[in-house]
């Protein structure tokens, strides 16, 4: 460990490194809990700093904060919530993140979590008063000040919502950048006829720009779920305390609070109706997760059909061609494979499986407490950070430098013989599986064989199997 310091909690005396800003109830987290290795997210230290400078403003103005007296130095009660202020707002800044070392697996609820929070805050703000983190007497408490009014059962679900809020933007903004890519490939495809297909067998024509038309809008439509599922995480339940009574908290705490973190966030924020149901239930969570789950499928549909519309090239659909950004096989030179769809489709197996964590830890509450939260967060957080990076980087390296392969595409349409339903309304159906049958044995048009069966003649043939005309729906008419 190096050089330490002597700290002292409930449990006796243990040992931190020197320079740490965290403290006794930090190490021993460190020590019970070295599962993984990984750390919090940066949404939950935002999250939880912007909670702790809130109710340090809050506390303060109720005149909660009392005078102390360190070593023969007075210090008043504003000063005190001053400095736990700036030194909160310094890591809403994004200082002293390395502080924040306790792992996402461990002790139920999150009271490690939240120590850690508490007590690099109050040394911080012991430093800012003039005091060194190996002072025997500091004026600054981490449970005492630093977490006045609260507990880990009220602030950990509220930095989950906050947590996820702080990245909402960022989210919609990269997932309003493929929708945008994926509307301009429309656009840019719209004139490219090729062969439909359902059950991965010919089907009636669709040009390609209807296809990415569809999947522009399926991304559209999945933003519009999770903006949805996000409004329900605007309802904040800090100032329930322990268990929704809101025990040691002033009565007017948990409005002021809510005014204060809009403030300080931005964030359209409400009162809780319920401050035991906001602290017994994870279910906004667990909607929003579910929100996110059905983004994954959809992006997992998408670039699934990616890799077929590519495939091949030469023994497969080939009708588009996606970037080729590294070479594809170590043993077969020229290989080149759809790499950002497979890194999506990878990226959002890992999200759906978040989620199901997310839903069991969410299930997992008992009476006044999810004792679960931890890990709920952690896998909520990075099923966000997940789908922002993978999602930017399918959307920058693939979706914006694919083409159109016209030849390959319209070259299947014209072998389709799917394209007699069109002649439904006029022949039948019967009629129609006849010149299918028959087109596909003899490897001949359905124009051609439709005339040769004396069904219909060459000009009316003609009129009535135009494969861009069949892809604005309606019903043929052979008199047209």
């Amino acid at each position: 460990m190096g050089a330490v310091r002597v700290e002292r909690d409930s449990l006796g005396e243990v040992l931190v490194p020197a320079g740490a800003l965290y403290g006794a109830q930090t190490q021993r987290a460190v020590e019970n809990f070295p599962v993984s290795g990984m750390h919090c997210y940066p949404a939950f230290i935002w999250a939880m700093a912007v909670i702790k400078r809130a109710a340090a403003e809050v506390n303060r103005d109720l005149g909660l904060f009392r005078d102390v007296q360190v070593g023969g130095r007075v210090i008043r009660g504003e000063e005190l919530a001053a400095a736990v202020m700036a030194a909160a707002d310094e890591v809403v800044a994004g200082q002293w993140h390395d502080q924040f070392v306790v792992d996402p697996f461990q002790a139920g609820a999150g009271t490690s979590q939240n120590m850690n929070t508490n007590e690099v805050i109050a040394n911080r703000a012991n430093q800012l008063l003039g005091f060194a983190v190996d002072d025997p007497v500091k004026p600054v408490n981490p449970n005492d000040h630093v977490n006045m009014a609260q507990s880990t059962n009220d602030t950990i679900p509220t930095a989950i919502r906050l947590g996820v809020l702080w990245r909402l933007d960022e989210l919609e903004e990269v997932l309003r950048g493929l929708q945008h890519a994926l509307e301009e490939k429309a656009a840019a495809f719209d004139d490219v006829v090729k062969s439909g297909r359902t059950h991965l067998q010919d089907a009636v024509p669709v040009r390609l720009g209807q296809e990415f038309g569809a999947y522009a809008r399926a991304v559209e439509r999945n933003i519009e779920k999770i903006e949805m599922a996000a409004e329900g995480l605007r309802r904040l339940g800090i100032g329930g305390t322990a268990i929704g009574t809101g025990l040691n908290a002033h009565p007017e705490y948990h409005s002021r609070m809510i005014r204060t973190l809009s403030r300080l966030t931005g964030f359209r924020l409400y009162e809780s109706d319920n401050l035991f149901e906001s602290m017994q239930s994870m279910q906004d969570a667990v909607f929003f997760s579910g929100a996110m789950r059905a983004l994954a499928q959809d992006l997992t549909r998408i670039a699934n059909d990616f890799r077929l519309l590519s495939s091949g090239p030469t023994t497969g659909l080939d009708e588009i061609r996606l970037p080729m950004v590294q070479p594809g096989s170590s043993i077969m030179p020229g290989k080149v494979n759809p790499v950002l769809a497979e890194m999506l489709n990878m990226a959002m197996y890992h999200v759906m499986g978040n989620d199901l964590t997310v839903m069991l830890a969410g299930q997992a509450g008992q009476l006044e407490l999810n004792v679960m939260m931890p890990i709920l967060a952690h896998n909520l957080f990075e099923m966000m950070h997940v789908t922002i990076g993978a999602v930017r980087v399918f959307t920058e390296k693939c979706v914006v430098g694919l083409t159109a392969n016209r030849e390959k595409a319209e070259g299947w349409l014209a072998k389709n013989p799917i394209l007699v339903t069109a002649l439904n309304p006029i022949i039948g159906y019967l009629k129609g599986a006849e010149v299918a049958k028959k087109a596909m044995a003899e490897n001949k048009p359905v124009k051609q064989v439709v005339v040769e069966l004396g069904y219909m003649t060459a000009e009316e043939a003609e009129a009535v199997l135009n494969p861009r005309a069949m892809t604005e729906g309606g019903i043929r008419d052979a008199g047209v």
